[in-house]
């Protein structure tokens, strides 16, 4: 039987609805598969830690901050390099225990061949004075115009330059034998900077020094700390009291020395001004010199630490003779041993005129 246009009006659109639902219902069939198939969660690593960075200043000079200028730089001369290959660190002013101490300056050996010695220097820098520690680096940086004398005028250094894998030294700034180091050269040193004793940058009185594009170039290379022998002889210094500022009055008796923490060795220089060692330092560093005899004498005498070495140096003669002088009574019994070598009577004639010179 045949159906009416009517009824066919009415099931056709029945038929798209339920296309559209089955559509649909696909559509969300494939949304839940999208759900069900999301990749595991991805486990966080870390990013690696950033490299150290080339230079790290040496423990001792790490944040040290003083409330007062350092005194000016003592004036003194350059011991004699001991051997090639040595390079010359100037002294300076350090700062421990709530007072200024003076390291001196040394020949040191370079950590590596190509180096050179940027020396340390206190700047005023928000009200106090800050310590900017010295490096070794391939060219030499900004050191705040100190002059500190040896090729390190305030800027840069004309003490030496490196030929290959040896040093050359200028002996127009550099006491430097040449029986013993043959790669020398003379050049004419011109200083433009205010020749003066200040040791501190910045600040009233300090010097007015600001770093060239070379020096800031040369804070941008790698660095390498202060050789363990620097450290050592930092160390031998803050415990040295007679190179207290306090103690020798910006003097220092031990102002430069041949090798580092050698400060009993022979070439060890003292400023221009400063007194004589002192007793109770030779007390506390004891030299050959120094012997048994003449100790006791010099260190229970009141009021002779300014002359203490000379004092060392001449009571052994002057014991001896007055050793000899009051025994004329008492001859046998005092030095047998060396009047039985000698005759009894040019021994009693040189002892009168010995006595005639002392008096």
């Amino acid at each position: 039987m045949a159906k009416s246009p009517l009824n066919l009006k009415h099931t056709l659109p029945l038929a798209g609805v339920a296309l559209a639902l089955s559509a649909a219902a696909l559509l969300g069939g494939c949304v839940v598969q999208e759900r069900v198939a999301v990749p595991p969660p991805r486990v966080y690593a870390p990013p690696p830690p950033p490299p150290p960075p080339a230079y790290v200043e040496p423990a001792v000079d790490v944040e040290v901050h003083a409330t007062e200028a350092p005194p000016p730089l003592p004036d003194y001369e350059q011991p004699p390099c001991p051997e090639d290959g040595y390079l010359w660190t100037p002294g300076y002013w350090a700062w421990a225990g709530g007072g200024y101490y003076w390291v001196p300056g040394t020949w040191v050996q370079p950590p590596r061949v190509g180096v050179l010695w940027t020396p340390g220097y206190w700047g005023f820098v928000g009200g106090v004075y800050a310590f900017h520690a010295g490096y070794w680096g391939p060219h030499v940086g900004f050191y705040g115009g100190v002059n500190y004398g040896f090729g390190y005028v305030g800027v840069g250094f004309a003490g030496g330059r490196w030929a290959g894998n040896s040093f050359a030294y200028n002996r127009t700034v550099n006491n430097v034998n040449v029986t013993n180091i043959h790669n020398t050269y003379n050049e004419t040193v011109i200083n433009n900077v205010t020749v003066n004793k200040v040791s501190y940058n910045g600040g009233a009185g300090g010097v007015a020094a600001v770093p060239t594009a070379q020096e800031r170039a040369a804070a941008q290379e790698p660095h390498v700390a202060p050789t363990p022998m620097q450290r050592q002889h930092i160390q031998e210094a803050a415990r040295n009291p007679a190179l207290a500022a306090k103690a020798n009055g910006g003097h220092p008796a031990i102002a430069a020395t041949p090798r580092p923490a050698a400060f009993n060795a022979p070439g060890v220089v003292g400023a221009h001004g400063a007194a004589p060692m002192s007793a109770p330092l030779a007390r506390a560093n004891p030299t050959p010199g120094n012997a048994a005899p003449g100790a006791p004498h010099v260190n229970g005498t009141p009021g002779l630490a300014p002359g203490a070495q000379p004092t060392v140096t001449h009571v052994p003669p002057n014991a001896a003779v007055h050793a000899q002088t009051p025994p004329p009574g008492s001859k046998p019994a005092a030095k047998p041993a060396p009047k039985a070598q000698q005759p009894h009577a040019k021994p009693a004639k040189e002892e009168k005129h010995e006595e005639g010179r002392n008096r």
